[in-house]
């Protein structure tokens, strides 16, 4: 089997577990976009955007020096130890100071009537971290299987749970039923319930894993890997501020009186590009193990080429596909026209979500030569990029100029880093065709736009386009197929 076919092997079994929970996961959009209004949406919009800083601090770019060290070191089991024993004393330390200084930090995030939304989250932000390490294992292990299980399972809880807490038991309520531990007020922060009962039960699935961690600490190789790490927590506290900061500046930029409801349709919008976003993930669940097994393979650079090449096709793929059938997936994804005007970000955050892709792929480069300083330099560039753009174009344009922010971003890390990589890891990507598969899926949709059809005759005009696009790429890497 080839490295690439290897790769998309690998791609599809952690993407299936990634498609299929995803799914699982944004079956809920609906549910949340019925339920509740823009307003009462905005809390989840804005909090989960400081989780996910949260999350980069607590792993603080472990994960990525587990990969690295344990195909170098002699004993695998003295890297996992130290890595997963890093982990567990410093989400300690964290979980108590966000707990003694919970009322405080309520106040500062402007919830301080609702200091219990920092206490769960602060149990979600350790579990969640503590989990990090041993899925790491199962997936430099090749054990995609019991990886899935364990995703899948988390998301099934989770979504099982909002099921309960915002219909069942709402619906009980309404039949004169008693049900001691519900409480009809706690409204969305019944979702964050969901997710901490979820993330604990991860927790309890990885105990086998768990049991395999001794507490022989090595600290010469700790250092080692934080040296290596900390300019990748960098990178990742920039690239979280690329990915969701935009969200926390809505709150401050935008009208005291249409915050929460303008945070509230950009949050649950920006939803739709999950489908960029999910196929972002599953590539990097199997790509990061995989570039860095393949670094020793003499064709290497070759196989580096042809997934990106492959990656970009691909891309423009599912970009078409959104656009060209956005008012069939904003009814059955959202399906509340209280939303709907928020639809304006889409095509900005796909594109941009593919260049973030594109980046990835582009960044092994400094990951593989141990250069991630690099990596965090032009996340910081990246952060620069997005708080500026953001700054200038929300106060005139709202959450349409986080949208174009996060395409300019990632747009210009991907530049940078290629620049950058082409002269220290010359790889002899095909840019012509790069650019060509970008600029036809970009100019379909634009096509798309001067179509005058409705109804049934739009779906069956885009339809030809999205195959119009499909037959060009199928002609144009047909002579290749022999070699993948």
């Amino acid at each position: 089997m080839s490295a690439i076919k290897k790769l998309a092997k690998q791609t599809a079994t952690y993407g299936f577990s990634t498609i299929l929970g995803r799914l699982l996961n944004y079956s809920l959009v609906p549910l949340h976009a019925r339920i509740f209004t823009p307003e009462q949406y905005a809390p989840i919009a804005d909090l989960y955007s400081y989780v996910a800083f949260l999350g980069v601090l607590l792993t603080y770019g472990l994960e990525t020096a587990y990969f690295r060290f344990v195909r170098t070191e002699e004993s695998k089991e003295n890297v996992y130890n130290t890595a997963y024993i890093s982990h567990l004393i410093s989400s300690t330390v964290f979980l108590a100071l966000f707990l003694i200084f919970a009322s405080p930090i309520a106040g500062l995030l402007k919830y301080p009537l609702h200091v219990e939304y920092v206490v769960w989250f602060s149990f979600i932000v350790v579990f969640d971290a503590l989990t990090a390490i041993p899925l790491a294992r199962l997936r430099n292990e090749n054990r995609a299987k019991r990886f899935v299980c364990i995703r899948l399972t988390n998301i099934t809880i989770y979504v099982l749970l909002n099921l309960v807490f915002l219909l069942l038991l709402p619906w009980l309520a309404t039949q004169g039923i008693s049900i001691p531990f519900y409480d009809g007020s706690i409204g969305v922060g019944y979702v964050f319930i969901a997710n901490l009962i979820s993330s604990g039960f991860t927790l309890v699935l990885l105990l086998p894993q768990l049991r395999r961690v001794h507490f022989n600490f090595d600290k010469a190789l700790w250092r080692r890997m934080l040296i290596y790490s900390w300019p990748i927590l960098i990178m990742g506290f920039a690239g979280m501020v690329n990915e969701v900061f935009d969200r926390i500046l809505l709150k401050y930029l935008l009208p005291a009186n249409s915050q929460q409801y303008l945070v509230g349709i950009y949050g649950m919008c920006y939803k739709i590009s999950i489908f960029m976003t999910l196929f972002v993930q599953m590539f990097r669940f199997a790509a990061e193990p995989f570039f860095f097994n393949q670094a020793r393979d003499k064709n290497s650079h070759q196989v580096y080429a042809d997934v990106m090449k492959y990656f970009v096709l691909a891309g423009g793929l599912i970009f078409l596909g959104v656009m060209l059938y956005l008012d069939l997936v904003k009814d059955i994804l959202i399906g509340n026209p209280k939303y709907y005007p928020g639809l304006v970000i889409v095509p900005w955050l796909l594109l941009g979500n593919l260049f973030l892709g594109m980046f990835f792929n582009y960044s092994f480069w400094f990951k593989l030569t141990d250069k991630t300083t690099a990596g965090a330099g032009i996340a910081i560039f990246g952060a620069i990029v997005t708080l500026l753009f953001n700054w200038l174009l929300i106060p005139t344009m709202g959450y349409l100029g986080s949208a174009i922010a996060t395409f300019i971003c990632y747009g210009s890390m991907t530049i940078v880093c290629y620049w950058m990589g082409h002269k220290r890891f010359p790889v002899p990507y095909d840019n012509a065709r790069i650019l060509f598969y970008l600029s036809m899926a970009v100019g379909l949709y634009l096509l798309s736009l001067r179509l005058e059809f409705t109804g049934f005759l739009q779906y069956v005009a885009h339809t030809v386009l999205l195959l119009i696009y499909v037959a060009i790429a199928y002609l144009m890497e047909k002579p290749k197929k022999a070699l993948i």
